[in-house]
């Protein structure tokens, strides 16, 4: 599934609808180039979950949990992008709080993938210049992206399924 998401709001509102679908044991993995909205979407899909706490980048914490106001699982947000072994990955026990958590990384491929075999995968592209070939200087310019949508078990194909019935 490919969607077209004109501008930042629209990428917070899509994470808002996946946010009021995810449960325990979700994973979420987030790929795109710098600047796609990666962040963006997560702070959607806080939203959704109706979590406490600022969603950031969490670039140089590596990880952050933000605990639900009312019922519902945590939201752990992982940066995975500094990650450059499985150590690493290990060290933050990811696996430990998986069942209980909904579990978004962002820039997870080829790391993440060992926590579960079921998981979604919303990948973001950004235009990458104007029609003039230039570079694209200013990454916060809300520009169309496409959302593509890849599903790999029954969960995050369910997942997928809402996600569309809800757009």
């Amino acid at each position: 599934m490919e969607l077209t998401v004109a501008e930042a709001d629209d990428m917070r509102q899509l994470g808002e609808v996946l946010g009021t679908k995810l449960i325990g044991g979700d994973l979420v993995m987030l790929d795109g180039p710098l600047g796609a909205g990666k962040t963006t979407l997560t702070q959607g899909i806080a939203k959704g979950m109706d979590v406490t706490g600022r969603v950031a980048s969490p670039t140089f914490v590596i990880a952050q949990v933000h605990h639900p106001r009312t019922s519902g699982p945590d939201l752990v947000h992982v940066d995975a992008y500094r990650l450059t072994s499985l150590d690493e990955l290990d060290a933050l026990d990811l696996d430990a709080s998986l069942e209980e958590s909904a579990t978004v990384v962002e820039w997870g491929e080829g790391k993440v993938e060992v926590l579960t075999e079921d998981r979604l995968i919303l990948t973001i592209i950004r235009p990458e210049g104007s029609d003039e070939g230039d570079e694209v200087e200013d990454l916060s310019v809300d520009a169309p992206r496409t959302v593509v949508v890849k599903t790999t078990g029954p969960r995050s194909e369910q997942l997928a399924e809402q996600l569309r019935d809800s757009l």
